[in-house]
């Protein structure tokens, strides 16, 4: 059967609308934490501030990776100037992501916690995508290290941070080609409350961790007696409200 002119692209916006319109059914009723970012845009402009203070803005030349998390960016500022910095030398950075993964970022961050958010985060940067990125203080094993980690709750972050886990296995997922839409839940992420040490925090753990974590707040408890780790977001923004 012949192809109708003009099929092909109406068939491409119509699973683009459903992958969209499937991301944020998701989104509003799965975990409320933005997915990683790992693709980045190299013409829109990035945002780094170093240990000093130093702001240094540009295009993105390259960002190497080591076992997934960042060792070194290379930027190129607006008067033309090439910058390279090591991860223990960048404070927090904000990077714009690419395609589809930016739009994915946008429709998370329709969940965002007004009264929870860290007043610290530029809220601007995150309405527009992108992923936001700070140098923390990580327990490895029996070892703490500092290590450039993404933030992964910034709409809710003030007393509790979850950040990516680049070494997270996932749960099972449903999607569109490579395209993931449904599913895919990390089953470990690194947590820090206050300005404590984050620490890894794994789904096969959680029942334990679980008072450890939250048992401070007795809404927590009260609310949630069969924790599910799905609902782990929604764990952290009720500690939140313990803490008015």
């Amino acid at each position: 059967m012949p192809e109708i002119p003009g099929e092909k692209k109406f068939n491409m916006k119509k699973i683009t609308a459903i992958i969209a319109f499937t991301m944020l059914i998701s989104t509003a009723n799965a975990q409320d934490l933005l997915t990683p970012t790992f693709g980045f845009s190299h013409k829109k402009t990035a945002y780094i501030t170093l240990l000093d203070g130093t702001e240094i803005s540009g295009n993105i030349k390259d960002l190497d990776r080591d076992k997934g998390l960042v060792e070194e960016v290379k930027i190129k500022d607006g008067s033309g100037k090439k910058h390279k910095f090591d991860a223990d030398e960048i404070k927090f950075m904000y990077l714009p992501p690419s395609g589809l993964d930016n739009l994915g970022k946008k429709m998370n961050f329709l969940t965002v916690v007004d009264n929870w958010n860290d007043e610290k985060l530029n809220q601007d940067f995150l309405n527009r995508g992108y992923a936001y990125f700070e140098l923390r203080d990580v327990k490895i094993k029996k070892k703490t290290k500092k290590l450039l980690v993404q933030l992964l709750n910034p709409g809710f972050s003030k007393e509790v941070k979850i950040y990516h886990d680049p070494f997270a296995k996932k749960t099972m997922s449903l999607g569109v080609g490579s395209l993931k839409v449904a599913g895919g839940i990390a089953k470990s992420y690194y947590v820090a409350k206050g300005d404590a040490a984050a620490f890894r925090l794994k789904k096969k753990d959680y029942n334990e961790e679980f008072i450890p974590l939250w048992g401070s707040c007795d809404k927590v408890k009260e609310t949630y007696t069969d924790p599910v780790w799905r609902d782990l977001a929604k764990h952290a923004i009720t500690f939140s409200e313990c803490t008015e």
